[in-house]
């Protein structure tokens, strides 16, 4: 472990002002006190006998999915769940731990850049596992109510059991600087000036990785110069509603159960878009703890998937309706409940092809009871009949920008080399879609990004070398949403619609 510098107190060496050796044998030390003269005894730091621990299980939980996160790489909302079973942890306490995990981790750029402010090295210098309990601190200092003696308090209680006291020392010390001001006022301190570089001030302040930030400038078509007084500009509007926590958003199996129906069970609102939408509240707690989640009823689902699914669903055919459907890229299975089930309405059937093994169960478990034929194969070479789909979905893998919201840690994964790799992926996905719809037929293409390589550029590339190709207006499927600019492919954001930034552009290929 690295040792830690300024420890306020508790982490300096016991005995170094006449203390000698500190180990009660009586000799004195280097002055040679005798035995209980005043000065004399243990170092500081361990004067009596040890306090019993008094941890707060929430604050440990949040703690331990900072830990997976780094350690495993792994994805919080996966790694949450069994963190909660494992605290016992269920209603308030499970939604405080989930708010402090989730926070931490959506924050962390600008969380480290104001602990660095704080301390005498860079954060490289520090302790992984200290630098884990400075953030979730620094988190609920800045971004919380909580009271900031039991934020600091809780939080060097944490390190003190796990490391000593030397480290627990060192985390106070730091924590009672970054609590010394508010969050608005670090921000004035280190973001860089709004005038001279208003995409970057926008980014730190709202805690986005700034080439992010420029991926949603562009999208929107802003140079994020476009504040007025009193307005921060839909730049700043955009990512500070990515940095919200988003409420949870649930689909209505088509022919199970409707939205009202619900609404009604889960005490949520209906969605205003999706007519199989609910909205719940943040912090509704465990949303497997449903029944109508437990018993097939509903899934969890963004209403802006819902609504790239109905883009297709709704997309004029020409020709025959043959009800054959195609899912090209499936896992883990949300929009083939919807597809497989709007398509068991009108007696049709969907095939879904997921090349992981794993996703692919996932795909068969969550469609289960449905029309639904899966594939375990690479979507651009699946053992499926060319030209034989009336509609076929390409819910391309993405760099998944426009869920940034859903999965905290995910901004600070990603590197913006990652979305050339993509690209040619979600170009040769596409057009291995349009080799499988039939004359007459539409291919969705959808992604959860919108940064415009993943998009638009895609669409150009491919439709490039496939002139012949309709491109329909995606507005047309989707009436009653608001805000969805030029046409005719869709761009839905979250602080225009409350969904993900789902993109979607439906192709026809002619008769």
């Amino acid at each position: 472990m690295t040792t830690p510098g300024r420890g306020g107190g508790h982490g300096r060496d016991g005995g170094r002002r006449g203390g000698g050796r500190g180990d009660g044998r009586g000799d004195g030390g280097r002055r040679g006190r005798p035995a209980g003269r005043r000065g004399a005894g243990p170092p500081r730091g361990r004067v009596g006998p040890p306090r019993p621990p008094e941890l707060d299980p929430s604050r440990q939980a949040a703690l331990e999915l900072l830990t997976a996160v780094r350690v495993r790489d792994a994805y919080a909302n996966l790694a949450l769940p069994a963190i909660l079973r494992r605290h016992h942890l269920r209603d308030r306490d499970a939604a405080l731990a989930t708010e402090l995990g989730y926070g931490t981790l959506r924050a962390r750029g600008l969380l480290d850049a104001i602990i660095e402010a704080c301390t005498d090295r860079p954060l490289i210098r520090v302790e992984p596992t200290l630098l884990d309990a400075l953030r979730l601190g620094a988190y609920q200092l800045l971004r919380t109510r909580i009271p900031h003696h039991a934020a600091v308090d809780t939080t060097v209680e944490l390190v003190r059991v796990d490391a000593g006291s030397r480290a627990a020392g060192f985390v106070n010390a730091v924590l009672r600087k970054v609590g010394a001001q508010d969050e608005q006022a670090w921000v004035e301190q280190l973001a860089p000036p709004a005038a001279e570089d208003p995409i970057g001030n926008a980014a730190f302040t709202h805690a986005h990785p700034r080439w992010i930030a420029q991926a949603f400038a562009d999208s929107l078509g802003t140079s994020g110069e476009d504040a007025e007084d009193g307005d921060d500009g839909e730049l700043a509007v955009a990512l500070a509603a990515d940095d919200a926590r988003p409420a949870v958003h649930l689909l209505a199996r088509p022919g199970e159960i409707t939205a009202t129906e619900l609404a009604l069970v889960t005490g949520g609102a209906e969605a205003p878009f999706s007519p199989y939408g609910v909205h719940l509240e943040p912090g509704s707690g465990d949303i497997g703890d449903l029944d109508v989640i437990s018993e097939g009823l509903a899934v969890v689902q963004d209403e802006g998937s819902q609504l790239v699914a109905l883009a297709l669903s709704r997309a004029e055919l020409l020709g025959d309706d043959t009800g054959r459907w195609l899912d090209l890229c499936a896992g883990p299975g949300g929009k083939a409940v919807l597809l497989g089930g709007l398509a068991a309405l009108d007696g049709g059937e969907l095939d879904a092809v997921e090349q992981s093994e794993h996703r692919a169960d996932l795909v068969r478990r969550a469609t289960d009871g449905l029309p639904v034929r899966v594939h375990t194969a690479d979507g651009r070479e699946a053992p499926l009949p060319d030209a034989a789909f009336d509609r076929v979905l390409v819910d391309a893998p993405c760099t998944g920008l426009g869920a940034l919201r859903r999965r905290p840690e995910a901004r600070w994964r990603r590197r913006p080399e990652d979305v050339a790799t993509l690209t040619k992926l979600q170009r040769e996905l596409l057009t291995a879609a349009l080799r499988h719809v039939r004359p007459g037929g539409v291919v969705a293409y959808v992604t959860c990004s919108p940064h415009l390589a993943e998009t638009v550029a895609v669409l150009k590339g491919v439709l490039r070398k496939h002139k012949q190709i309709e491109q329909l207006d995606a507005r047309a499927t989707l009436p009653g949403v608001p805000a969805l600019g030029d046409g005719p492919t869709v761009q839905l954001w979250p602080h225009r619609h409350g969904t993900d930034a789902m993109f979607v552009a439906l192709l026809r290929r002619p008769l």
